[in-house]
């Protein structure tokens, strides 16, 4: 691969009509862009450039290959102002995954708003529950929800958001079964539970307020899926009570359809995080989706859920 500053050398030596002039414009002495050139053309198996003492010219070869060189030159100009004005201005497409209950209700509203935000960014995202090799599959950030700390790796983690998970329950199930006051009531309602790898199902409630000891209930579930949003349908339909986080319900609270059980209790803790390939070097369309997250997911996933 010859060395594109010997096409820029050529060039100049080209259009300045020899070394002399092209050493001043370079800022090169005479006698080194006269040896390049000659490199040049050693490594091309070709001369470029007739000169003597009187005269100084082209050859044919040296007339195709300067317009070439002028030509990639010029790619090369263009090739470095883009990416100069991604440097400046969030420009481009931004490829993202989350899980899909995440994708669907954390992170709905909030890529519409950035993409009108920044008009010139476009947006690729990806909705699996399946695992993602984000740097293989060339993602710029995953989004991803969970109530253990995530396995070390190279990836730069950026929390997002806590977000805390409640029980509820369909709207129609709390009147005709009656309220809940104590944990201890649920043994008395069937459960619907939210599958997880080497959790067992029980519920480990916290009270909202500070000093009050755990209280841990086993279960036996009606139904037992890592489905969130079946577990949610199910609870609507009045087949038990579940836990979910907050965000996820948000929307059927609103409406009615589902209360909150036990509205003192806590029923686990999860956090929001986004997982880069890499702190340094991103683009600014990257660097401004992941503040645009940072900003707009604590106001989903911490509101106040009655």
């Amino acid at each position: 691969m010859l060395d594109l500053n010997d096409f820029h050398h050529f060039v100049q030596v080209v259009d300045r009509g020899g070394f002399t002039a092209a050493g001043r414009t370079l800022r090169i002495p005479k006698s080194t862009l006269s040896h390049r050139i000659q490199q040049l053309e050693a490594e091309l198996g070709v001369r470029l450039l007739n000169r003597t003492s009187r005269r100084f010219g082209m050859t044919d070869a040296g007339q195709e290959f300067y317009r070439h060189a002028v030509a990639m030159l010029q790619q090369a100009e263009q090739a470095e102002t883009a990416i100069r004005h991604r440097l400046t201005e969030p420009t481009g497409t931004v490829r993202f995954t989350a899980g899909m209950a995440t994708a669907q209700f954390a992170m709905r509203d909030m890529v519409a708003d950035f993409l009108v935000r920044f008009p010139k960014v476009n947006v690729v995202g990806h909705a699996t529950d399946q695992a993602v090799d984000i740097v293989g599959e060339n993602f710029d950030v995953a989004i991803r929800a969970h109530s253990a700390p995530l396995p070390d790796s190279t990836l730069v983690q950026r929390t997002l958001a806590p977000a805390p998970w409640f029980l509820f329950a369909g709207a129609a199930y709390l009147d005709a079964h009656g309220g809940l006051e104590t944990p201890q009531d649920l043994a008395r309602h069937p459960s619907l539970f939210m599958m997880r790898t080497g959790v067992a199902p029980s519920w480990r409630l916290r009270h909202s307020s500070e000093g009050k000891d755990e209280v841990v209930m086993p279960l036996t579930p009606r139904l037992l899926s890592d489905d969130m949003i079946g577990l949610k349908q199910a609870a609507i339909a009045g087949l038990g009570i579940v836990a979910l986080p907050g965000y996820i319900c948000r929307d059927d609270l609103r409406s009615g359809r589902l209360r909150r059980v036990l509205p003192h209790w806590l029923a686990g803790d999860s956090t929001l995080t986004a997982l880069m390939p890499y702190r340094q070097g991103l683009l600014p369309s990257v660097r401004a989706f992941i503040d645009h997250l940072a900003a707009e997911v604590p106001k989903v996933v911490l509101m106040e859920v009655v």
